[in-house]
């Protein structure tokens, strides 16, 4: 009996210690609705600038849940989890055991998902999603970057949200010197903002108008004959868009220009539109017979008419001389392509160049407004 009591406790004993024994590796799981079964779904190393680095697979059940082990565990980093064409990146800084992600497939790449087991993957997420939903822009992202415990996370959300804007570059560059610059994480994400800025370097030097220089004055009629002075809005935050009705590129552009001109309109921002349609000389060179000129030339004029209506373009300043690449404020302005827009402080000074999107401009204005 007394060996019987005592081969109990031993078991006992074992029992207790191997449950209280730290688990080793790491296990990303989740579950996934509107996910079709047998999914491959991946689990990436990233490095900004790299490759990525494919660490594990497996495939989605009929419920939609997928297990990923990693016996030796997962070490500090940045991960992409690839379920099908859909994406999420993790956070990990290395103590995690079990990290679990449970959301809809079709709104996975928005970050609206629930995430346990990742303190920093799930202020990935937090951050992300309000980017997604354009609640955060480049000075709640430069904040975040100073005020997260963790560095990595922070040059990921710089590098993920900001990308190759030229604006802010300065917010990249804290971010990386945030990390540990021996890690190999610091390292090419250092050679990944130095080729940025050798390419923003070299931008600049083939451009006419920089960031603090007053903005030459473009008087231009609009379709319908009236004239408009850019100068005329000092005052005003000005957005200068370049752009034309045959554009796919700036066609795509002007509903962010659209949104940011609806929120702000009232705060003392408006846009000057100088369109590039109509037929430049070279075009004109091709077409022996005048009326053909003329028709062409009507024919462009209506397409500009009908973009604006059609694109919700309801601001007033809309000017053209028609002359396409021959345009007078396109020269003055170093503008080679289009989309090209400027942002004019209140005083009549350039206060960005290049920039697109809601975000990049929406960050502009707030600084400005």
């Amino acid at each position: 009996m007394k060996k019987l009591v005592y081969a109990f406790t031993i078991a006992s004993m074992v029992l207790l210690a191997w449950q209280c024994a730290p688990q080793k590796g790491t296990v990303i799981e989740g579950t996934l609705s509107n996910a079709q079964t047998d999914m491959q779904v991946f689990l990436d190393l990233l490095m900004i600038g790299k490759a990525s680095n494919v660490l594990g697979k497996t495939t989605l059940d009929n419920n939609g849940h997928f297990a990923l082990e990693f016996p030796e565990g997962l070490a500090s980093g940045v991960y992409n989890l690839r379920i099908g064409t859909k994406r999420i990146s993790l956070v990990l800084d290395g103590s995690e055991k079990k990290v679990n992600i449970e959301g809809d497939l079709n709104t996975l790449q928005m970050f609206d998902v629930k995430i346990s087991g990742s303190a920093s993957s799930q202020s990935l997420a937090s951050v992300m999603n309000g980017v997604a939903q354009q609640k955060l822009g480049a000075q709640d992202i430069s904040k975040f970057i100073d005020t997260t415990s963790n560095p990595t996370l922070g040059a990921f959300v710089a590098a993920s949200t900001l990308g190759n804007s030229v604006q802010f570059l300065d917010i990249q560059k804290k971010a990386q010197q945030r990390l540990d610059q021996q890690s190999e994480f610091a390292i090419e994400y250092g050679k990944y903002l130095q080729q940025l800025e050798t390419q923003v370097l070299a931008q600049q030097a083939d451009e006419l108008i920089r960031v603090g220089q007053p903005a030459p004055d473009i008087r231009m009629k609009n379709p319908q004959g009236k004239e408009f002075a850019l100068s005329e809005l000092k005052g005003k935050v000005v957005l200068l868009d370049f752009w034309a009705s045959w554009c796919g590129p700036c066609r795509r552009e002007n509903p962010n220009v659209v949104q940011v001109y609806q929120k702000y309109k009232s705060q003392g921002f408006t846009v000057f539109s100088v369109s590039l349609d109509g037929l430049d000389s070279r075009s004109m060179a091709s077409i022996n017979n005048p009326q053909q000129v003329e028709a062409m030339m009507t024919q462009s004029k209506q397409k500009w008419v009908d973009a604006i209506a059609q694109d919700g373009l309801s601001w007033e300043y809309h000017v053209s001389d028609l002359k396409k690449w021959d345009s007078a404020p396109a020269a003055i302005y170093g503008v080679r392509g289009i989309p090209k827009a400027f942002i004019i402080d209140r005083d009549g000074k350039i206060a960005a160049v290049g920039v697109r999107g809601a975000e990049q401009i929406e960050a502009e204005l707030k600084r400005l407004l």
